[in-house]
């Protein structure tokens, strides 16, 4: 079991309390009349701060719930240096909402390595699971994979081959510029953003995104199978704490169809 690293810190911990919030993040968000998404980018900082961008991303799943049997979750490694990409080293990922069971066959079929250190403490997939447990019935599997140094064609690629049919959803988790002035984060936030509409992942640093390896791979992935991005919410902490001074963080919430 890969136990809950942030449970009390980033969303609370308690199981009533936690499914109230992200449900009521869910019902606040504009979701989108599209068809389903193939993929979503949704941020992951504490919910305070981040919660209602993620929940924009989120809301877009709802028609295609019942269909969705797979999650691949990808984003950066914050805790661990890490060569390439790893998924946990356990049969199950648990949340105050339970547990939902780790797709080990799929991930060992893409080469991935299985690294418990890399994901014990890391945050980065942990905030998203209980969005996606409230969206989704249960039974759907997980394949929650941490990004580290890697080129993102390599990314995209183990995606391209996880993304079977659209019963497979996928998540990139990243937020965007840290710790900037309110304008000037707002400024760089909706550059990278057009970035993302734009399937240009060659401008994507870190500095523009923390999750950038994984959004690159992502962008890399749909540039190839000749889907679109478009842009669902793009905020900043001081837009959701109502604290803008000093740095902020920005947050995007994307979605890609085919």
């Amino acid at each position: 079991m890969r136990a809950p690293a942030v449970a009390g810190v980033f969303y609370p911990a308690d199981p009533r309390t936690l499914a109230h919030l992200v449900d009521r993040l869910l019902a606040e968000a504009d979701a989108s009349l599209d068809p389903a998404p193939r993929a979503i980018v949704a941020p992951h900082a504490g919910y305070a701060y981040s919660g209602p961008i993620a929940a924009s991303a989120f809301s877009t799943l709802a028609a295609a719930a019942p269909g969705i049997d797979r999650v691949v979750v990808i984003g950066p490694a914050h805790r661990v240096p890490l060569r390439g990409m790893a998924v946990p080293a356990a049969e199950r990922f648990a949340t105050p909402l339970g547990a939902v069971r780790i797709d080990r066959e799929a991930a060992a079929g893409v080469g991935l390595a299985a690294s418990e250190l890399a994901h014990r403490l890391e945050h980065s997939l942990e905030v998203e699971v209980p969005f996606l447990q409230r969206v989704l019935p249960e039974g759907f599997a997980l394949v929650p994979i941490v990004v580290g140094d890697c080129a993102p064609a390599e990314v995209g690629a183990t995606l391209d081959a996880l993304c079977r049919d659209a019963a497979t959803l996928l998540v990139v988790s990243s937020d965007l510029s840290h710790y900037l002035p309110y304008e000037r984060a707002r400024a760089k936030d909706r550059q990278t953003a057009q970035m993302v509409v734009d399937l240009d992942e060659r401008g994507l640093t870190h500095d523009r995104a923390c999750g950038a390896t994984a959004l690159a791979g992502l962008l890399w992935l749909t540039r190839r199978r000749g889907w679109r991005a478009r842009l669902l919410d793009l905020r900043n902490s001081g837009d959701t704490s109502g604290d803008a001074g000093g740095g902020v963080v920005g947050y995007g919430a994307f979605a890609i169809y085919d």
